[in-house]
């Protein structure tokens, strides 16, 4: 126990040494809350916990594949490899796949990744005859999640809307939970929901679940929504052995349900609570802590707490004026050229982060003009591609026959004789008779409503989806994915879209990434199934998102949201103007205090250098208007501003 508890802090030692009964981890930026975490892990199984007994919920893969690895190092592989440890999502979706009947779902029942929910909600806004211009579909997808998260039911939110938007919103939101049920496939927000309702309805569940784990972990709890807040409370109702690490300050996810009311009235839930603030920061100097400081203390609901610097006094923190978005990018892209040439940086030290999805385009000129490399984190997903989603749907497909948009993607493609006429019939006769589009394609064919070339083309389909299926069955992965592409003659159907030589081999080696996937799963898995095989793939998308591609070298431009948890040696902090940071929206929607939580993210990701820019004016819709500085920056300074300034949301 000396050797493990060796090199924490007084308070990281308490929260480990505190086992029993609730405990609240404030932990600040930069404070070890993963080695908290880790240790206190180890510190139950040295003290004689079972691993089984365990229970470590993380917000992301990545993080659950790091706690793993340092677990291995301190207490072996076989006790870590016993530990339950994963996301709330991977954590229910193994739930409801143990329990599915009594949900009444399919064991097989499909996931409906983001790609897919577009599509489906795409498909009620034309089903209700909405235009997407009345009803943005990704608007529609963030307000159904939002709903979700919130267990709102379609017709609550029909009763509740507030105008003609919210009405039209709501209305899709019941076609779009037809199309699942229909589909026999569950969102991410389903996962959470479906997993609290199996816990509410089937008391011995719950029981079985509490008599498990007698000690649970949740690591970014402010992160926590509704649902995932049930969960929680449900399986430690009995015990309360709950540890939540997190930081209020850093709670920046609200516009998609995390709800910081549950890490602030966490001592109110879990009434005798112990609490421990881990407030010594390794990661940064001085001057960033004191900026950090100075600016989350305006929020006035927070735990009250400050951050400290073991790193001691560095440089000072300038706040550079540009003439405008253009001025900006040049001046960094020059400062950085010139920094990387003298021998004072490598490019992978440096960061540049903005607030909104519209900044980086003049950053990506600037850089590429300077010839130098950087990666613009958050666009188009591997997963994304076209052909990487037609091979995807048709293996969900032979998975899930029921998966509507799965069905409705791949029926034509290669092309088959199912034109659009047929798809149209296909998905009326479905949506009346409350069947998926595949077994009512498969009915109208053999009662003789659909003939022809279409009918054809789908028997075809079915008899190689059948022979797929059977592949599946025998559990090697990739002689299944091999043979379905020999099956539907993929290859030359990606010949025959790009006739040129190195697009056409660019894509195809999508499709054999999809290959190499499948290899690596199946020499993971003791028994490797299509179905995990899918769910695997699904469930690790959004880490894979966010991972460079493997040159380390290079500036990463990348938004506040995406660069949460991550650290650099010097950070340009750019764009932090009234209507950017905070953005336009917060002032309408009351959400200061999430914008101010976020430029306290992006000040705590500096570790010895950072730099803030705000321009004068700005191009929008073809004008340059005028801008003014961040609130946050006077706060930074503790200085009012001056009589001409104006804050965002004023005219």
């Amino acid at each position: 126990m000396k050797k493990l508890l060796g090199g924490l802090n007084e308070d990281q030692r308490r929260a480990v040494e505190t086992t029993e009964g609730p405990l609240l981890v404030l932990a600040g930026a930069g404070t070890g809350k993963t080695r908290v975490i880790t240790v206190r892990t180890a510190y139950l199984l040295n003290a004689g916990v079972l691993p089984e007994s365990i229970l470590l919920v993380t917000f992301t893969n990545k993080a659950a594949r790091e706690m793993r690895e340092r677990l291995t190092k301190m207490v072996g592989k076989e006790k870590a490899e016993r530990l339950t440890c994963g996301t709330f999502h991977s954590f229910c979706i193994r739930l409801l796949r143990e329990h599915h009947e009594k949900l009444d779902l399919p064991k097989a029942f499909g996931i409906c990744d983001g790609s897919d929910q577009m599509t489906a909600i795409k498909g009620a806004l034309r089903e209700l005859r909405i235009s997407e211009q009345q009803v943005n579909p990704r608007a529609a997808q963030s307000r159904i999640s939002l709903y979700k998260n919130s267990c709102i039911l379609p017709n609550q939110a029909i009763d509740e809307a507030a105008d003609d938007w919210e009405l039209a919103v709501a209305h899709c939101f019941r076609k779009y939970e037809d199309h699942l049920r229909r589909s026999c496939v569950l969102d991410f927000d389903d996962f959470l929901l479906f997993a609290m309702r199996l816990l509410t309805e089937h008391e011995e569940v719950r029981e079985q679940l509490e008599e498990r784990y007698q000690y649970v972990m949740i690591d970014e709890y402010q992160d926590t929504n509704g649902p995932q807040y049930g969960i929680t409370q449900a399986i430690v109702r009995g015990h309360r052995n709950l540890c939540v690490v997190g930081d209020d300050d850093q709670s920046i996810y609200g516009w998609r349900g995390a709800d910081i009311s549950k890490i602030l009235g966490f001592e109110k839930d879990f009434p005798g609570a112990d609490k421990v603030h881990l407030g010594i920061n390794y990661r940064s100097t001085e001057e960033i802590i004191d900026a950090a400081n100075k600016v989350i203390r305006n929020n006035p609901k927070r735990h009250e707490k400050s951050l400290r610097s073991a790193l001691g006094a560095g440089s000072s923190i300038p706040i550079l004026r540009m003439d405008d978005e253009t001025h900006e990018a040049s001046y960094i892209a020059t400062e950085i050229e010139a920094l990387v040439r003298e021998g004072a940086n490598r490019y992978g030290d440096i960061a540049i982060l903005v607030r909104t999805a519209q900044q980086p385009r003049a950053f990506e000129a600037e850089l590429r003009s300077f010839d130098i490399p950087y990666k613009l984190i958050g666009g188009m997903s591997f997963f994304d591609r076209k052909e990487v989603r037609d091979i995807l749907s048709y293996l969900r497909l032979i998975a899930n026959p029921a998966d509507e948009t799965s069905f409705l993607r791949i029926a034509n493609i290669p092309a088959r004789g199912i034109g659009k006429t047929t798809i149209d019939k296909v998905v009326t006769a479905a949506t009346e008779s409350g069947h998926g589009a595949f077994s009512t394609f498969r009915r109208l064919v053999e009662d003789g409503t659909i003939g022809g070339a279409a009918a054809k083309g789908f028997v075809s389909l079915r008899e190689s989806l059948n022979v797929a299926h059977a592949y599946a069955q025998q559990g090697d992965l990739v002689f299944t994915v091999t043979e379905l592409l020999n099956l539907i003659e993929y290859r030359a159907e990606v010949d025959r879209i790009y006739p040129d030589d190195q697009t056409r081999e660019l894509r195809w080696n999508g499709v054999m990434e999809i290959l190499n996937f499948a290899e690596n799963y199946q020499r993971k898995e003791k028994k490797p199934t299509l179905t995990g095989f899918l769910e695997a793939l699904t469930l690790d998308e959004s880490d894979r998102k966010d991972n460079d591609d493997g040159d380390n070298d290079s500036v990463t431009l990348m938004t506040l949201h995406s660069a949460k948890g991550l650290e650099f040696r010097r950070v340009y902090l750019v764009g932090v103007e009234e209507g950017i940071l905070p953005h336009n929206r917060s002032a309408n929607e009351g959400t200061i205090d999430e914008e101010r939580r976020l430029m306290y993210v992006g000040v705590t990701r500096a570790q010895h250098e950072l730099a803030i820019t705000y321009c004068a004016a700005r191009a929008k819709f073809g004008k340059l208007v005028p801008c003014h500085p961040s609130r946050f920056l006077f706060e930074m300074k503790e200085k009012t501003p001056p009589d001409d300034w104006m804050a965002v949301g004023t005219s």
